[in-house]
């Protein structure tokens, strides 16, 4: 089975752009998985033009390998405004 890491996502879109953001934990494969989890959420309205700076914040996350290896993917827990 696939490792599985615990990603910390931090997106902010500063004032007076946005106030748009927020921060993200999610349990993924990899960086792209983690991506789709957090755009992809049934709750999430996230902007699409804010994509490309996801896919930057999701490479600067800090990520940790998780030691379990049955763990779901998913997100674990989110703070959005």
């Amino acid at each position: 089975m696939a490792s599985k890491y615990l990603y910390i996502v931090e997106h902010y879109v500063p004032f007076p752009q946005s106030e748009y953001g927020g921060i993200w934990n999610v349990i993924a494969d990899n960086d792209e998985e983690c991506f789709d989890l957090i755009t992809d959420a049934d709750s999430s309205d996230f902007n699409v033009q804010y994509y490309g700076d996801l896919r930057e914040n999701i490479t600067n996350a800090q990520v940790y390998k998780l030691d379990e290896e049955n763990v779901v993917s998913g997100i674990v827990e989110e703070f959005t405004t």
